[in-house]
């Protein structure tokens, strides 16, 4: 199994999961246009790694550390779309493709770089699908340009235990550690008590990309799934699978 290949059906089933359901090996099987007998040992391989629950009769789930995987070379495909249509202006019909051969070559210092090149866009220019967020300790995109322009060395550092809220499941809570994303933003999620340090759980996530459901102190929040992504939290524990 190498690294290739397991980035490769860990993203698949990223993708084929954001309606929140289990997908079934011949979603991945027709997805990645792999044999359903080789999809099934690689499925077992991920899963003894401890990056999926598989179960040949209810489907397959990412694991926390699966979907932390997953996310992060999504990102990494997604930016990679943006500069070779922005910049290199490459069609949108080749960008994909060539995104695909990119992305696992692609360091996560080069990726932060990249980011803050292309200015933190939000979406790949093929579908309009959303960038997944970085998981970098500064308070705002527009303070990690700032600390980069001044040529500081310690821009923030990688917590994996920091979550996005969209990444947890029903019954986890945590602190709120930053907020990603633009001033306006921002402003509105602390306007709604959404501050760091700030202890939430979810109560409940809707089906089919719907709103999730914070407890806040002594009220409930219902949030916008695309909102939660860019709120992290700090897990009170490992997130359970």
């Amino acid at each position: 199994m190498t690294q290739k290949s397991s980035e490769d059906y860990l993203k698949t089933i990223y993708e084929l999961s954001q309606n929140g359901k289990a997908v079934g090996t011949t979603e991945i099987s027709q997805t990645l246009k792999i044999a359903p007998a080789s999809v099934t040992e690689m499925l077992k391989k991920l899963a003894n790694k401890g990056y999926i629950t598989y179960s040949p009769y209810h489907g397959t789930t990412l694991t926390s550390e699966g979907r932390r995987i997953a996310e992060k070379i999504v990102r990494k495909h997604r930016l990679l779309e943006r500069f070779l249509h922005d910049v290199l202006k490459i069609d949108k019909e080749k960008v994909h493709s060539q995104a695909c051969e990119m992305e696992h070559s692609l360091s996560d210092e080069a990726e932060e770089s990249l980011c803050r090149f292309l200015r933190h866009p939000d979406s790949c220019p093929d579908d309009g699908k959303m960038i997944p967020p970085c998981n970098l300790q500064i308070e705002s995109c527009a303070k990690c340009i700032q600390l980069h322009e001044k040529g500081l060395e310690e821009e923030g550092k990688h917590n994996q235990r920091l979550i996005a809220i969209s990444s947890l499941k029903e019954g986890q809570c945590g602190k709120i550690a930053f907020i990603r994303g633009g001033r306006n933003m921002v402003q509105r999620l602390l306007d709604m008590g959404l501050t760091p340090g700030t202890r939430i759980c979810i109560v409940r996530i809707a089906p089919l990309g719907g709103p999730v459901e914070l407890a806040v102190r002594d009220s409930k929040l219902a949030i916008g799934k695309g909102v939660a992504s860019k709120i992290f939290v700090e897990v009170e524990s490992p997130v359970a699978d």
